[in-house]
């Protein structure tokens, strides 16, 4: 009893610590230049900024410099202009520290499912395979109804999101006069967040199916074990005591 409800925990932190690392790991990708060009096209960010299309990268990737690598100054100029004013810096700054934030907890996150894998593989590989199904399942779900939720009322969903990691206030930024809602128009916002949705659920299917096929590799190999344990080997020759000798006959 008490060695399968440790096994669930250990199972339960498994999977919420993979989920962590499949989100980070989804969103990496999209902090690049290119991505972030091929978006701010698709959303008329010059449009938007009256920026030319050079101006426009140059500021942008200062910006994605300053946020993944830092120094988080987000003091950009274009045309002799500072790109964002003294708020837009401010909550890039808060930005920064969010995302390295969850960064440190995604790295922690990985190291707990490595440490899980070396141990499990040898004395629990079906508890470690169970939590990682556990994980990707419940990720996947929170997707789509995340992803169900953004697509009928965005603005909400974007709302909310702020709320849970900034101060209220300090993200609220008028499109007509701010440089940062500009530059990243709500359409880059919505496109981006269901390309790393899609991302997430491929990834996640992947693992589902991986990790099935170790369950199922792992029940057969069990049930092998459990046949040769249970069938009585083959009968070998009589021993002494179970041989009639020639006395006993002619007796």
């Amino acid at each position: 009893m008490i060695a399968a409800f440790v096994r669930g925990i250990g199972s339960l932190i498994v999977g919420l610590a993979l989920a962590l690392v499949i989100v980070a790991a989804s969103i990496a990708p999209f902090l690049n230049p290119l991505w972030v060009g091929f978006e701010q096209d698709r959303s008329q960010a010059t449009a938007w900024t009256g920026f030319t299309t050079e101006e426009l990268r140059s500021a942008t990737d200062a910006i994605l410099a300053d946020l993944v690598v830092g120094p988080p100054t987000f003091d950009v100029v274009v045309a002799g202009q500072p790109v964002l004013n003294e708020r837009e810096r401010s909550h890039m700054t808060d930005v920064r520290a969010v995302f390295s934030a969850f960064a440190l907890v995604a790295v922690v996150a990985l190291v707990v499912v490595i440490a899980a894998w070396r141990i499990g593989r040898r004395r629990a590989p079906d508890a470690f395979w169970r939590g990682v199904r556990f994980g990707v399942a419940v990720l996947a779900v929170g997707v789509v109804a995340v992803g169900g939720v953004g697509l009928l009322a965005f603005e909400a969903a974007f709302e909310v999101f702020h709320r849970l990691f900034f101060a209220g206030g300090t993200y609220t930024f008028d499109p007509r006069s701010d440089r940062l809602v500009q530059l990243f128009p709500e359409q880059f916002w919505l496109e981006t967040s269901l390309a790393v949705g899609v991302v997430i659920l491929v990834v996640c299917a992947v693992v589902w199916w991986v990790a099935g096929r170790r369950l199922g590799a792992t029940a057969l190999r069990e049930n092998r074990v459990s046949e040769t344990v249970e069938s009585p080997g083959p009968a070998g020759p009589a021993g002494p005591a179970e041989t009639a000798g020639p006395a006993e006959i002619a007796g």
